[in-house]
């Protein structure tokens, strides 16, 4: 049995809630192997889920992301050997750790190629954007798309995946300081959505047409926004909630707005089982491998700063991904 660092939730709240323990580990059950986790992804459903907008039932760990190496193997596990180096999206909350049992269905063999401070950086990211791109709304060449926070993290990616399809991509972004991250990742165009014309700066931007998809985490700042800036049987797709929820509509609204589609997936439900998880991760290793996403990294803490790191993804500083090393 080894000691391992694990961050723990006791109360729901402001960043200072998460505190650092030192846990003995068990071995690995039947299905699992034993990770060290070299790196740990952020993501801003962990910001939901520890601030209660997403509540979760109290002891908790906290995260959804990690990469690591398999240090021991539990009985029946055969497609694993030791050494091997994986990243997980869904192992269950509790990423924030150094170390981890993990059930072998929900682990992804990573090639030489990509490191695993790329793989915890962009994986949960990537399988966000891949059911976006590829099956939310199949994403077709000469499509108009919007993307709200597009230098944020997911948002780079779908910029840059979207555009490697042949889409225009139209950008928002939360302040000018981020208008360089967002054209970097391919976007043709970028909007400050902070300022008020930003919807008809979108009209302007594609000559009246509007977008076939816009693809909005931010919510409540520019939800009803992004109803305006959806072609007629467009869709808006929701899929975050970085600036409150989105206020509620009535659906005569959709109808009003040019008949549009909307919907509120999540990542989870796409990769329920393992052999999706397999499926669309190859699809985002194959993208990353082509050259089509790739993402950088825009910070770094220590496991035991959590609550630091948290403090500033909320203050809306942050450009690209960032990590937790253990």
């Amino acid at each position: 049995m080894i000691t391992s660092k694990v961050i723990r939730v006791s109360k729901l709240g402001a960043p200072d809630v998460m505190h650092l323990h030192q846990e003995t580990l068990l071995p690995p059950k039947a299905g699992e192997v034993q990770l060290r986790q070299t790196a740990i992804g952020f993501n801003y459903i962990d910001v939901y889920q520890r601030s209660g907008v997403y509540p979760l039932e109290l002891p908790t760990g906290i995260g959804h992301e990690a990469a690591g190496v398999v240090e021991l193997l539990g009985p029946g596990v055969h497609d694993f050997q030791i050494g091997d180096r994986v990243v997980y999206i869904n192992a269950g909350i509790g990423a924030y750790a150094s170390h981890r049992n993990v059930s072998a269905d929900k682990l992804i063999k990573l090639p030489d190629e990509i490191s695993d401070e790329v793989a915890a950086a962009i994986f949960f990211k990537a399988m966000t954007a891949q059911y976006l791109v590829k099956k939310t709304y199949p994403v077709k060449s000469g499509d108009t798309v919007l993307i709200h926070a597009a230098a944020g993290g997911v948002g780079q990616l779908l910029a840059a995946w979207t555009k490697s399809i042949g889409a225009k991509v139209i950008g928002t972004v939360g302040s000018d300081a981020k208008t360089d991250a967002a054209k970097r990742a391919g976007c043709d165009i970028v909007i400050n959505y902070s300022q008020s014309d930003w919807v008809k700066q979108v009209y302007e931007a594609t000559e009246g047409r509007k977008a076939n998809v816009v693809y909005d985490s931010v919510a409540k700042d520019t939800f009803m926004g992004s109803l305006d800036c959806a072609a007629p049987f467009g869709m808006v797709v929701l899929y975050g909630a970085a600036s409150g929820p989105a206020p509620a509509i009535a659906p005569e609204l959709l109808n009003k707005k040019g008949c549009l589609f909307l919907t509120r997936p999540s990542v989870f439900p796409h990769n329920a089982t393992p052999e999706l998880l397999r499926s669309n991760a190859q699809d985002v290793i194959t993208a990353i491998q082509a050259g089509h996403i790739s993402i950088s990294v825009g910070a770094r803490y220590p496991l035991s700063r959590a609550s630091e790191a948290h403090e500033f993804a909320q203050a809306r500083k942050l450009t690209g991904a960032m990590l937790l090393i253990p």
